[in-house]
């Protein structure tokens, strides 16, 4: 594994030029993506959030019906 990671190191300090040309939308295109992934991530996270606070929910009614 040691290996492998100071291999990759030594390639990623040896690469030569590339001389590309990036043109001008590909940096709207970058930003789309990266706010697509937040909101992606987001609505994950509130469907799993309401999920766990439905059965946190559930368990205080019962707990409170079963007082009365």
């Amino acid at each position: 594994m040691k290996k492998f990671f100071i291999i990759n190191i030594f390639i990623l300090f040896i690469s030569n030029n590339a001389y590309a040309y990036i043109d001008p939308g590909s940096g709207s295109i970058i930003i789309q993506a990266i706010l697509g992934a937040i909101a992606a991530v987001g609505t994950t996270a509130s469907i799993y959030w309401t999920k766990i606070k439905k059965i946190f929910t559930k368990n205080k009614k019962k707990l409170t019906d079963d007082k009365q």
